[in-house]
């Protein structure tokens, strides 16, 4: 019996799926089956039913998952405890992160941090907020970087308040204004990330709108990625909402849309840094944290008169 073994039925109790499962922790599915079989066979019981779908556990593999989840935490709790052996940043660090802020903040703090703690692994994976704070509570994470408070019982440190922008094509109405007003967004057909991710439902929120308002246009077009939205606007279609760090390469492509700031109160989300329990490796979170802060642009440090868009 291995931690690995352990961790490959963990995984697929999650998923109930042996290929979604093998998927998600980057093995292949004949590995992962070939594994849990040796498993049963070793212990003599068969933990999964594959003759159900989804798959589900015996009543004796639930019974042996549980006990798992405690043993791989076990073995977490030490991997923390050599991490910080006399002092040291050495070890790995997980990171969950929204893709609303991985391309555009992890460049600015990676290589000041690994210059600065070069025995410390970073570990990062793109994911939605909600599966950032459960991968946290299944320790499938050490820390969380999202844009949204939480009701969970969760530590946070607030890292800096990025203020939206709007993006508009050089064509639209206002383009000539020297900065736009909310009330300018009322009206307007903005282009949206796809449901799930939370800075559309900060949007949403800030320009009062709601999915069935979002119908009447004639062009329906929801992406999962902001450098789409950059070059429908950039095609000369309309307006969307940006965060800050996504337009800071805008004069290095030679972009056509036009950039607008708000007017006071500035719309601003809180960039928030998350995690679910005390733990050993708080050193490497301090160290994180305050690369992170060192890192950021000058303006990010002192937003003042916002409004914040949660």
């Amino acid at each position: 019996m291995t931690l690995t073994q352990l961790s490959y039925i963990v995984a697929v109790d999650k998923y109930r799926h042996f290929a979604t499962a093998a998927q998600k922790i980057y093995i292949t599915q004949p590995t992962l089956s070939m594994q849990i079989q040796k498993l049963e066979d070793e212990l003599g019981v068969l933990i999964f039913d594959r003759s159900k779908s989804p798959v589900v556990p015996t009543a004796i593999g639930e019974q042996i998952i549980d006990q798992a989840k405690v043993i791989l935490s076990g073995s977490k709790h030490i991997e923390d405890m050599v991490s910080v052996k006399d002092g040291e940043l050495k070890g790995s660090f997980r990171i969950g992160i929204i893709p609303t802020i991985a391309p555009y903040l992890v460049p600015l703090f990676l290589k000041p941090f690994s210059e600065r703690h070069p025995n410390v692994k970073l570990v990062f994976e793109e994911a939605l907020t909600s599966e950032v704070l459960e991968g946290l509570h299944e320790d499938h994470f050490d820390v969380g970087i999202i844009a949204t408070s939480t009701n969970q019982h969760i530590y946070e440190h607030e890292l800096f308040s990025e203020p939206f922008l709007g993006y508009l094509s050089p064509g639209h109405d206002f383009s000539s204004k020297d900065k736009l007003c909310i009330d300018d967004l009322y009206s307007q057909d903005l282009w949206l990330l796809n449901e799930g991710h939370c800075f559309r439902d900060q949007t949403m929120k800030l320009c009062k709108k709601n999915n069935d308002k979002l119908k009447h246009s004639n062009i329906s077009f929801e992406s999962g990625n902001l450098e789409t939205l950059k070059r429908l606007v950039e095609q000369d279609y309309g307006i969307t909402l940006m965060p800050y760090l996504a337009m800071q390469d805008h004069d290095t492509r030679c972009a056509n849309g036009v950039i607008k700031e708000f007017m006071d109160p500035v719309p601003t989300r809180k960039i928030r840094l998350v995690y679910s329990r005390e733990f050993l490796k708080q050193n490497i979170v301090n160290a994180f944290v305050e690369t992170i802060k060192d890192s950021i642009p000058e303006e990010l440090k002192d937003v003042k008169d916002e409004m914040v868009v949660d």
